[in-house]
């Protein structure tokens, strides 16, 4: 039980030692073998974002990042600058294992991280800053692409970087997936193409238009190669480098950064590219068979999608847990006739029935990280993700208006 009498900022706390049904259901959803390290790893976690990286999101937030479009020798160099507080940030989250997903300690232990603690992680940072949890959820997912269908000799060097235990080794990963008609009808809205040049590389033209991370270092886009049939069937799936082999930069210029209500910590622009060096993300052929072709490219960028739309839902979790908790001190010390304001019945009432919700949000949320304990577990996650996108998203909104409501 929470005093929160004794509460007037949750900023400086620890968000998991300030959630004792988070704990519980870690405790419940957590093997046995793994809780202790569970626990112990989520509530330093929780103590991080609490403090350090919840006080950074404030800063972020009136200093998002800015393009730096031309040197002082008026050359073109479309650059990202970040706030200090950015990069510290971005930097103590690196160094804790979250982009990773606890990969070195998984090592070390010799068994896998826990999906509730991968999804927990996730909960607690969105609580402090959704756009970390974009701009990091997408390098993992860059990775996972790069993993399976990157060419070999490309591969091995961007999964050291996109999966760096070390944030000086680190890189990130960006996804170029949204076009000016909107980001549903891609069978209608690619506009991108690609050109084989025969040596393992395509050169890649066209606009994107909702570009998130966009200095990211390794950057997945859908493009339709030459040739290929109209319709979602004959897009491909590419990978596009930030710099070259040579040290140059990549033939792509950044028009602008859009200016966003939210997720501002992760930059994102309006990108056109100039014939940018690219490499074809495609399943591998059978030794003596078929090469594989670069269609079905959206198929393969699908697989991806559902652990993004978990980190989505996740997104819209954490913000109504951080609306419970803000509004919570603030009812404890506020005073109205009075009276504090959580002593009068309708806020009291308001309270209980928010706090309702966001239990069963929790359940409904953290059901999909469990389960793989099911038999039939990836068809369970295939449904439930998407329920869990649109109910988790929406209470994000709707307590956010309470808590604006209650201030």
């Amino acid at each position: 039980m929470i005093d929160w009498s004794d509460i007037d900022s949750v900023v400086g706390r620890n968000w998991y030692r300030l959630d004792p049904d988070f704990q519980a259901r870690v405790r419940r959803d957590c093997p046995p073998e793994d809780l202790a390290w569970g626990d112990a790893t989520l509530d330093a976690f929780g103590d991080l974002v609490g403090g350090p990286i919840a006080r950074a999101a404030d800063t972020i937030d009136a200093h998002p990042p800015e393009l730096v479009r031309y040197d002082r020798w008026a050359n073109d160099v479309g650059e990202i600058a970040h706030h200090p507080a950015m990069l510290d940030a971005k930097r103590a989250l690196w160094q804790a294992g979250y982009p990773s997903g606890f990969a070195a300690q998984a090592e070390e232990r010799g068994r896998p991280t826990p999906g509730v603690v991968l999804g927990g992680a996730s909960y607690l940072l969105a609580q402090a800053d959704t756009g970390m949890v974009c701009s990091l959820g997408m390098t993992t997912g860059v990775a996972g692409l790069v993993d399976a269908y990157a060419p070999p000799d490309v591969r091995d060097d961007l999964l050291a970087g996109l999966r760096a235990a070390d944030v000086a080794d680190a890189v990130d990963g960006s996804m170029f997936l949204t076009e000016r008609d909107g980001g549903s009808d891609l069978g209608r809205t690619v506009h991108c193409s690609a050109r084989d040049l025969g040596d393992g590389r395509v050169e890649i033209t066209g606009e994107k238009w909702f570009c998130s991370n966009v200095d990211g270092a390794a950057i997945v886009l859908l493009a339709r190669p030459e040739g290929a049939p109209d319709g979602p069937a004959g897009l491909g799936l590419y990978l596009v480098p930030r710099v070259l082999e040579d040290g140059s930069p990549n033939r792509y210029a950044i028009r602008r950064l859009k200016q966003k209500l939210g997720t501002r910590s992760v930059p994102t622009g309006e990108v056109e590219l100039h014939g940018a060096l690219g490499y074809a993300l495609r399943a591998s052929s059978s030794p003596g068979g078929t090469p594989s072709s670069d269609a079905g490219g959206l198929g393969r960028m699908m697989e991806m999608v559902n652990g993004s739309r978990f980190g989505v839902a996740l997104m819209g979790l954490g913000i109504a847990r951080r609306c419970v908790a803000e509004a919570t001190a603030w009812a404890y010390h506020r005073q109205a006739k009075g009276r504090a304001l959580v002593d009068l019945p309708l806020v009291r009432e308001q309270l209980v029935d928010l706090q309702a919700e966001l239990e069963a949000a929790t359940a409904l949320g953290f059901e999909c990280a469990a389960a793989g304990h099911h038999t039939d577990g990836a068809r369970l996650r295939r449904i439930l993700v998407p329920a869990a996108k649109v109910r988790l998203c929406r209470l994000g909104v709707e307590a956010a208006s309470f808590a604006v409501e209650l201030h």
